[in-house]
């Protein structure tokens, strides 16, 4: 194979690798459920498998010709989800031969199964893999860790495990930190609100102009999965009809944003509108080396040029994607104004505003089809999307470069580049 790689560290800036003859093919998603919608008795692997099946498909890509399967999925919410890389790839119709694994870096998930899929076919141990990321928020469990050893006197302890997703015992939960970053850049609530209101505003002229008709696979309301002689897998939504959009999206005002009340500080600008959904749904796609593109008479979508990651504080979390981008883009001799749309996942309003403020982003490369604030962000699934959405904006506007990114708790970030084809 013709593909070469060079990595990077730098303790300061962040680590991360380069790319040169890898290529995204195409994806798929589902529409993205709202909490306790449609979506939310569907198990995640069923989800998984749905976006993956629809990925081959709009990719022209045989599922005998993978060679390996890299999912993400952050929140354990069926009892089959520690076989669901497996389960995914099985079920997909990948062969039997390749191999599956699941990789977690919570909200930069998605962005480290393609950049991991490019690694894997760097070093010559895939020729084509297919990447994956599904969760299913609605059903994150309510578990008790001490039930197996029995209770003592007193009451029954449980922990709701979507709560602990966006908690950092090490510091402060996610909302906080995203009221620290407006402190920290003096973002009024006025400001934050008004990014949240032209995200739904974006996001409504994009579905209204036909742009996520191409993105997105329904998903109908009973299926049944089945691959040889492996025990066939059923699914049933929550309605009659099945999904075809997205659930979370709303129109809203500035006024009745307006009235929301703070959730993690008194002072903080923080509300349920100006932060993202929470969500189910999935995404999937398919990463492949240029020999593989060129023998098949391909036309992908994009080549994936380098991707990176970095830390930072915890109480700041938010701002993960400024060291992550800058150290990427100085690897690869760019600047800030050579990338011609940005999709930086949109946690929270004040941490996007903080991300683009510190970069010096204009608006009008910045998520300009709305983001996570009106389509909810489901943890392990929205790198995919992200990268997915660029690629194709990229297209529309015809552009050239794009830049996938997202913030991670615990205080890290992420961010991948990519050239349209």
């Amino acid at each position: 194979m013709s593909v070469s790689a060079q990595g990077y560290n730098s303790r300061k800036s962040g680590i991360g690798v380069l790319f040169d003859d890898i290529y995204i093919i195409d994806g798929k998603r589902t529409p993205f459920g709202k909490f306790t919608g449609s979506l939310s008795t569907v198990s995640p692997t069923d989800l998984g498998i749905l976006a993956s099946k629809a990925a081959l498909e709009v990719s022209g890509v045989e599922g005998s010709d993978v060679d390996q399967v890299i999912t993400s999925n952050i929140g354990q919410a069926n009892s089959d989800c520690f076989f669901l890389p497996r389960h995914i790839a099985l079920y997909a119709g990948t062969p039997l031969t390749a191999p599956a694994v699941l990789v977690q870096r919570i909200c930069g998930s998605g962005v480290e199964v393609l950049g991991q899929a490019a690694e894997q076919i760097a070093l010559g141990k895939a020729n084509v893999v297919l990447g994956c990321g599904t969760d299913t928020m609605s059903r994150y469990p309510l578990v008790s860790y001490s039930a197996r050893q029995g209770f003592p006197l007193g009451r029954p302890q449980y922990v709701d495990l979507l709560w602990e997703a966006l908690n950092d015992t090490a510091a402060v939960p996610m909302g906080r930190t995203a009221d620290n970053l407006a402190a920290r850049y003096n973002l009024s609530r006025e400001e934050v609100d008004a990014y949240a209101f032209r995200s739904q505003n974006r996001y409504v002229a994009a579905k209204e102009a036909g742009f996520f008709d191409g993105e997105i696979t329904a998903v109908p309301a009973r299926g049944v999965f089945e691959m040889g002689d492996l025990i066939p897998r059923k699914y049933k939504c929550a309605n009659r009809d099945g999904l075809s959009h997205d659930e979370h999206p709303r129109l809203t005002s500035m006024e009745n944003l307006a009235k929301l009340k703070t959730v993690f500080s008194k002072d903080g600008p923080t509300t349920a509108g100006n932060a993202s959904g929470i969500v189910d749904g999935a995404a999937a796609m398919l990463v492949a080396s240029g020999d593989y593109v060129r023998a098949h008479g391909l036309d992908p979508i994009g080549k994936i040029r380098g991707f990176s990651s970095a830390g930072v504080e915890p109480d700041y979390m938010g701002i993960g994607p400024v060291p992550a981008i800058r150290s990427l883009l100085d690897a690869l001799d760019m600047k800030v104004s050579d990338i011609d749309r940005y999709e930086i996942n949109e946690a929270f309003s004040a941490q996007v505003l903080s991300c683009a403020r510190e970069l010096d982003i204009d608006e009008d490369r910045l998520n300009v089809n709305g983001g996570a604030v009106a389509l909810g962000h489901p943890l392990g699934v929205t790198g995919l999307r992200l990268a997915h959405t660029v690629l194709r904006t990229l297209k529309r506007d015809d552009k050239q470069f794009g830049v996938a990114s997202a913030c991670i708790g615990g205080g890290q970030g992420i961010a991948m580049v990519v050239e349209r084809c």
